[in-house]
């Protein structure tokens, strides 16, 4: 059930984790929370089945699709990159879900939020490549945090980001410039074709792009809004604007005859 007589449903993509006995699906409650009281939206698990996952028979149900972040890197070989260092985390049954995902979202006209993994999954869907350990390479900052850290510090806001003028998110945060966090090792080093960069940190790197031909709402970013929408009016208002263009395509979707949701666009 999709819905105006009820909040649209939004899927959210897993990971398979080992949390005991087995693996597990998971994606952080995080997410889930913010989807919900943040965007106004009922969210969906997406499993990490890979080709096993009927994707159109989901995707007829859904009225949005987020990438969430990960631990894990995607592996190398999907962007024709040099093997991972040893000891790397990968998920491979995540990368056969959501590179797939990504394209059959996009076709499909549904509004995706991609964010942290999720923005470089994105990115390697549509035939962009990664850095793989940023730390590692000069030039960039360490954009990444060490996971025995407290919460608040993992999360906590690390550096500024610049906003491309006159870019979408330019004009939806009204500002040329915000703080976020950062929790990554991989990052954006070939842009996709069809991508427009929305955001930089302070070493160049991409922290934000957009699809440019997408017919609805397609955008990622690689810091964590869901983390601080609470204390951070920006991870609000994001969350609000993508709760906005999942909101339209269910409406559209019950009124057949209606123009399809304009693609998102540059700020005038």
């Amino acid at each position: 059930m999709t819905a105006s007589a009820s909040r649209p449903l939004v899927g959210i993509s897993c990971c398979v984790k080992d949390l005991g006995s087995s693996p597990n699906h998971a994606a952080s409650a995080t997410y889930v929370r913010w989807l919900s009281l943040g965007a106004g939206l009922t969210p969906i698990l997406i499993p990490a089945l890979g080709p096993e996952l009927d994707l159109d028979g989901l995707l007829a149900h859904l009225d949005g699709v987020v990438l969430t972040g990960s631990r894990t890197n995607v592996e190398p070989h999907h962007y024709q990159g040099p093997p991972s260092e040893p000891g790397t985390p990968h998920d491979p049954a995540r990368d056969a879900t959501t590179l797939p995902l990504v394209r059959a979202t996009l076709a499909r006209g549904l509004p995706l939020l991609a964010i942290c993994r999720g923005f470089e999954e994105m990115n390697v869907a549509l035939g962009g490549t990664l850095h793989q350990m940023l730390e590692s390479l000069p030039g960039f900052l360490d954009h990444s945090t060490p996971s025995e850290q407290p919460v608040a510090v993992k999360f906590a806001l690390a550096h500024f980001v610049d906003l491309v003028p006159g870019g979408y998110l330019a004009g939806l945060f009204g500002t040329a410039r915000i703080a976020v966090n950062s929790l990554h090792h991989q990052g954006i080093d070939r842009p996709a074709d069809g991508l427009a960069v929305e955001a930089r940190a302070p070493d160049g790197l991409i922290e934000a792009a957009r699809v440019v031909d997408a017919p609805a709402y397609a955008l990622g970013i690689q810091w964590h809004p869901e983390r601080r929408p609470l204390d951070d009016v920006h991870a609000a208002r994001l969350f609000a604007d993508f709760g906005d263009a999942v909101r339209r395509h269910a409406e559209a979707r019950e009124r057949p005859a209606a123009r399809p949701e304009p693609r998102i666009r540059r700020a005038v």
